[in-house]
């Protein structure tokens, strides 16, 4: 019963403050205008709800410990622990309000929040073991310190980022918030259930407000808030639960504000970005561009972090489940990312599928560089045409085209396998489909150590259903100038069996081909 009053108190009070904050911030011109490519909302909105959920919060927390008092009871709330929570806490607050007035670099913020979990370190909540890592022992604070602060960052801005959406990081909190509230319940902790249910009802209370179409955002100072208290009471809700599952619990309860960071920084590293850029590749972002309303796509992630929190209380009743719990968290997570098409992530895959493939891959770049070597003792069309089937048929190549080759005409007996084609072209082709307009075709000049330029090749494909296990520049380079000089010396010979005949000897000229190449 305490904490249903608790909770409706919180719900209430946090209500008419949105509500106060929001009108008194439209009237002094206290908005936020739509200024860069990534803001979704067209008008002025208000931005300083976070004050609103502090001050709801923190006179919750206040009337908590006064009234007891003065009914002659004792507080359910310990002044020393919620120094050591609520301090820190209070300096979030203030670097987020100061960044909602006056905009700050990533590095200020993370000194300061370095600050703040350093403090709540010190007043008693930090990470002091990893489970089954070390087999539940504790650690000595240059480890514990490091993960803390490690922690707090992660969570922190984890909130800062997914708010991109009306409702989107108030709603999630929501949810995570009464996990831990049920965590707490199930590894009895009193102040971590007064704090967590205290939260969830401010956070539900500027709901209202902040839901699509928004009227009020946290701005900074609500998300950085929001989230620096839920990696608090993360830390302080698993500190009493079982040790092999001490550190999958937070993990897993604030699964989705985790995972979209994460993909945040993989992405932009494989892009070659700078980690602290935003951009409009979020989770919640995709989800609009696959087609979703915003409202949908909250709703969506809603369901998300409802899924993730009911994965971490399975995980705190069934303690032998941590296997199944993280493979399905894990198969999730996976077949999730699929659904966003990240680009990143295709390109990701692309490289470890040719790493699995190096061996096929080692195996045409020798076959090419053997080709070269062939090719530079070859002196006539036949021999070449015979050793580039021999080469490219194994790769996926089906035929090669060659264009302009010298600069008089010839007959088609004299550049036999090679066929010549309507549009000018001589094609050499050992596939059973008809080459007309492929699908897949990689040109390159055939120019010579003399830099004299005899034309140009293209190699051809006429499916791309399996993908080409090869670099293209072992092509650009050594393949290509061998096959331009052999291209050279076929040509010349050709040109000289033009003029004289197939004996050498002086003679008639003999007759060209109905259609003929020139430059």
């Amino acid at each position: 019963m305490t904490y249903l009053l608790v909770f409706l108190g919180s719900l209430i009070l946090s209500t008419v403050a949105t509500w106060c904050v929001r009108n008194i911030a439209n009237a002094r011109g206290w908005t936020h205008e739509p200024k860069s490519e990534r803001h979704i909302h067209t008008i002025p909105v208000a931005r300083l709800g976070g004050i609103a959920i502090y001050v709801s919060f923190m006179s919750v927390v206040i009337a908590a410990m006064v009234i007891p008092r003065l009914l002659g009871r004792g507080s359910p709330l310990n002044a020393n622990a919620m120094v050591g929570l609520l301090g820190p806490a209070l300096i979030v607050f203030l670097l987020g309000l100061f960044d909602d007035v006056h905009s700050l670099n990533a590095r200020w913020k993370f000194a300061v929040q370095t600050v703040a979990a350093i403090w709540l370190y010190a007043g008693g909540y930090g990470v002091h073991n990893l489970g089954l890592i070390f087999g539940g022992r504790a650690l000595e604070w240059v480890y514990c310190l490091p993960l803390t602060v490690l922690w707090v960052l992660l969570i922190t801005n984890a909130f800062n980022l997914i708010d991109g959406l009306d409702g989107l990081a108030a709603g999630s909190a929501v949810f995570t918030t009464i996990v831990v509230f049920v965590m707490s319940l199930i590894a009895p902790n009193p102040l971590v259930s007064f704090l967590a249910i205290a939260l969830a009802g401010v956070t539900l209370g500027f709901l209202r407000f902040n839901f699509h179409p928004a009227t009020i955002f946290l701005g900074d100072s609500g998300s950085l808030f929001i989230g620096f208290m839920l990696a608090g009471l993360a830390l302080a809700g698993s500190q009493k639960a079982p040790t092999m599952v001490a550190v999958a619990i937070p993990i897993i309860s604030l699964g989705f504000p985790i995972l979209d960071v994460a993909l945040a920084v993989i992405r932009r590293f494989l892009a070659g970005k700078p980690l602290f850029d935003g951009d409009k590749a979020h989770i919640h972002h995709k989800l609009v561009k696959r087609g979703l309303s915003q409202r949908n796509a909250v709703l969506t992630l809603y369901a998300v972090t409802a899924g993730f929190g009911f994965l971490s209380l399975v995980l705190l009743q069934q303690r032998r489940a941590i296997a199944v719990v993280l493979a399905v968290t894990g198969i999730g997570i996976f077949l999730g990312v699929q659904q966003l098409r990240y680009q990143e992530f295709a390109e990701l895959l692309s490289v470890l599928q040719r790493a699995r493939r190096r061996r096929q891959i080692l195996a045409n770049h020798v076959a090419l560089r053997q080709a070269a070597e062939k090719l530079r003792q070859c002196q006539d069309f036949g021999g070449m045409c015979q050793i580039l089937q021999d080469t490219l048929e194994p790769i996926g190549f089906d035929a090669v085209r060659f264009r302009k080759l010298g600069k008089n005409g010839f007959s088609s007996q004299m550049l036999q396998p090679m066929q010549y084609s309507p549009d000018g072209s001589w094609l050499f082709s050992w596939c059973e489909h008809e080459i007309a307009e492929p699908p897949w075709e990689l040109k390159l000049d055939l120019t010579t150590d003399s830099t004299k330029r005899w034309g140009y090749f293209s190699l051809i494909r006429m499916s791309n259903e399996d993908c080409l296990r090869l670099d293209v520049n072992v092509l650009t380079e050594e393949f290509r100038i061998s096959l331009s000089g052999a291209v050279e010396r076929g040509t010349i010979r050709v040109e000289e069996m033009e003029k004289f005949g197939d004996d050498g000897e002086s003679g008639k000229p003999r007759a060209v081909a109905a259609g003929t190449m020139s430059d």
